[in-house]
């Protein structure tokens, strides 16, 4: 079970990666990349398999972390995502204001991740 659980970590590092890159890649341009989209949705469902695969198996033997900090990750995971999905169906009117959003709450996620113990 560690070894699956390694492989849905580094599918959630690759989606936000992802998301990050993609939305600070396109920050030029008028229009969000449709991978920006995928990697949000994708990091939302590679933290719920990472989740249930830690809480079904020994992994988080020790407790973990706590489950307030999973329920934060996972509503601005979500907000992320939808707001990604809208932009990228908005196609080239995407305001400035929009993909700031989607890029401000993926770092929020992160510092979330890093300094919430």
């Amino acid at each position: 079970m560690e070894f699956l659980y390694d492989v849905f970590v580094f599918v959630h590092f690759a989606s936000w990666a992802l998301v990050l890159g993609g939305t600070i890649a396109s920050m030029r341009s008028k229009a969000l990349y449709k991978a920006v989209s995928h990697g949000a949705w994708g990091a939302v469902g590679a933290g719920v398999i990472m989740t249930g695969i830690a809480e079904m198996s020994d992994l988080w033997a020790d407790g973990g972390p706590s489950m307030a900090k999973i329920g934060v990750k996972l509503a601005v995971a979500v907000v992320v995502a939808v707001l990604a999905t809208l932009a990228v169906r908005k196609g080239e009117d995407v305001s400035p204001g929009l993909k700031s959003a989607v890029l401000g709450l993926t770092v929020v996620n992160m510092v979330v991740a890093v300094f919430w113990h």
